[in-house]
């Protein structure tokens, strides 16, 4: 079976998007790892894929799978890839857009004459049943003693499931430590993204992420929001932030509970092919 595929990049996050608005496909699991792997496939950290809605007001269903096959609910560096994507593809020329996820819904706008996107990712939510977090009471802060090591993080949702710790410095923080037993921990029924924030100032902070599903990646878009707001709720920074991640900047702004937080950043193309898939 011939696949076409486009391959996007949000600073350097990087996905194959497929079309799957005229011939769906079934992707399996295997499929998916497959397309993901960087010495088989054509390689990606995640698959977006591009579906119809059938739901009043919603122009597209966004799918997003991880490079171990798996789906989750939300990439915020992905869905400024999908309104590129369906832009330059001529899918639509509306602008905003709004798609719906598997846990959600996003407003997606294009700035024009700029590769910049800006998505309203929603609010975040914080109660221990919608992170998912095996927690009987909503805390600003939790702890877990990890190999002897008192571990101490926020947790949020934004429509997939962040814990944020503050390191003094993101170069030395231990995310090869414990980023895999934070992302795996019991605690997390459905798994979590492990951010390691260090505060540079009140309106600046640097960033490095642990994916659940694809390990540490070098920009993690819904990180930088949930990293933003673990950082506002502790009283340590304002509410417009640039969030300096290894693969380039994002700029995120939220105005506290209740509101939407918006993220700003850049989408851009790198190839497009055909790949040989195997049916399932």
């Amino acid at each position: 079976m011939k696949l076409p595929f486009t391959k996007m990049h949000g600073l350097g996050n990087d996905f194959v998007v497929l079309d799957f608005t005229e011939n769906p496909v079934d992707l399996s699991a295997e499929q998916a790892a497959f397309i993901a792997d960087r010495h088989f496939g054509v390689g990606c950290d995640q698959i977006l894929i591009v579906e119809q809605s059938d739901r009043d007001g919603i122009d597209f269903k966004y799918r997003i799978i991880n490079a171990d096959g798996s789906e989750v609910g939300q990439c915020g560096n992905g869905s400024r890839c999908f309104l590129r994507y369906v832009h330059e593809k001529g899918l639509s020329s509306k602008n905003p857009i709004k798609v719906e996820t598997s846990t959600g819904e996003l407003i997606l706008e294009a700035h024009q004459g700029t590769n910049l996107v800006t998505v309203d990712m929603g609010p975040p939510r914080f109660e221990p049943a919608d992170i998912p977090l095996d927690e009987s009471a909503k805390k600003n802060l939790y702890s877990l003693e990890i190999n002897d090591e008192l571990v101490e993080f926020s947790a949020s949702s934004m429509g997939n499931p962040h814990a944020v710790l503050l390191v003094e410095d993101t170069v030395k923080a231990p995310v090869e430590r414990l980023g895999p037993l934070l992302e795996s921990h019991s605690i997390f029924p459905d798994k979590a993204n492990i951010g390691f924030m260090q505060v540079v100032s009140r309106a600046e902070i640097n960033l490095r992420v642990f994916e659940r599903g694809a390990g540490e990646t070098i920009a993690c878009g819904s990180g930088a929001c949930a990293a933003v707001v673990a950082g506002i709720q502790r009283g340590l920074l304002d509410s417009k932030v640039t969030a300096h991640l290894r693969g380039g900047d994002l700029i995120i702004e939220w105005q506290g509970d209740g509101h939407a937080v918006m993220m700003t950043g850049p989408a851009a193309t790198t190839f497009e092919g055909v790949l040989e898939l195997e049916r399932s």
